[in-house]
């Protein structure tokens, strides 16, 4: 029997795409004014580092598999080819204003 299994999946191979989709993330937060940074570990899932640079109070971690970006407490924030979709969430966490915080 197969369960439906919403925590983020291993990672599957080194260069498997995590980077790059990390990547894509990590350059619409940037435009967006959010400093966001790539954290590869040898031999662990990539990871991307997000602070609102207005309020370095508001950072959180951001993890991809194949398929979504991930919150590290396995809630799906949007598919890997939705990035702006994406960025529009994380924003939304990280806003230093009203309507700010986890929803």
């Amino acid at each position: 029997m197969h369960s439906a299994d919403n925590r983020p999946q291993p990672t599957p191979a080194p260069g498997s795409g995590q980077n790059a989709a990390l990547g894509k993330l990590a350059t619409e937060l940037h435009a967006r004014g959010y400093q966001a940074h790539l954290i590869a570990p040898a031999g662990r899932p990539p990871s991307l580092a997000v602070t609102n640079p207005q309020a370095t109070v508001l950072a959180e971690t951001v993890m991809a598999d194949a398929t979504s970006f991930w919150w590290p407490w396995a809630d799906r924030i949007a598919g890997v080819a939705d990035v702006a979709g994406a960025a529009d969430v994380i924003a939304r966490v990280l806003a230093a204003g009203p309507g700010g915080g986890r929803a």
